[in-house]
């Protein structure tokens, strides 16, 4: 009996397989397929067929080699079109404000600024502070949170030229203005994987951030945790980060980032 022609899921499972070393590795033979995946040549001939029936896979008459379309590239993105990262992250900020009962951000990168996209308030109007920021409000990248986190995913080179076409100028006393002392941060951001605003935007905040990658890997977004200086002692940010880097890997999971792929 086949199996394959039973079960629907095997044969799907055997494509994947198929578009993803072919993906990889670019344009493969037959035979390189078949014992490279331990299927069954007659079986790899078969799907590639179906594959090229359906315009996801080409022959080349001349080497005979099966490759890729750009077929998969045009669907990717159609996806890509449907992601709402407000939607998606709502759950994610809402169990961060929830666990931390402090104000949440999601921002996004604009240019050398970032545009605050969602605000998230504990209930208790009570404990939650009175902060400049709203949503569609636009700060510089270098002297906020979330801006120094996105800021540390770039090379060092666009790190100086934002620097070079910004204004550089304090928001408060603590703003880093000196482009070395900022470079220098923002290397041990990228090591730790969290940013720090330590009263640089706004007196009497402190503010603890981190990059969200997309599926490219990009960082166009960020999130952060904000509350008055005297809540966010030293003491808490290691328990304030582990949450935030755990947030924030799950929302870029939904993103479509995956590490280790």
């Amino acid at each position: 009996m086949d199996t394959e022609k039973n079960n629907p899921v095997q044969s799907a499972g055997k494509i994947f397989q198929i578009m993803e070393m072919l993906a990889e590795e670019g344009p493969c033979g037959l035979l390189e397929i078949s014992h490279q995946l331990n299927l069954n040549k007659s079986t790899v001939h078969r799907l590639l067929n179906s594959l090229i029936y359906m315009g996801y896979v080409r022959q080349d008459e001349v080497s005979l080699k099966y490759h890729m379309t750009l077929k998969i590239v045009n669907v990717s993105g159609k996806v890509l079109k449907q992601i709402d990262i407000l939607s998606l992250s709502q759950p994610y900020l809402k169990y961060l404000m929830e666990q931390t009962y402090e104000t949440v951000h999601l921002v996004k990168r604009v240019d050398n600024n970032i545009c605050y996209i969602q605000k998230l308030e504990p209930a208790n109007t009570g404990r939650s502070i009175q902060m400049a920021s709203f949503v569609g409000m636009i700060s510089p990248l270098y002297c906020t949170g979330v801006g120094k986190a996105i800021m540390s995913r770039l090379p060092e080179s666009e790190i100086r030229d934002i620097l070079a076409k910004c204004q550089v100028s304090p928001k408060t006393e603590h703003t880093i203005l000196d482009a070395e002392q900022l470079i220098r941060e923002l290397t041990q951001v990228r090591i730790c994987g969290y940013s720090l605003d330590n009263e640089e935007n706004e007196m009497g905040v402190r503010c603890i951030a981190t990059a969200i990658n997309d599926y490219t890997g990009s960082a166009e977004y960020a999130i952060s945790i904000s509350a008055p200086i005297f809540r966010m002692p030293d003491e808490r940010i290691p328990e304030l980060s582990s949450l935030l880097l755990e947030v924030a890997g799950k929302l870029s999971g939904e993103l479509g980032y995956h590490p280790d792929l």
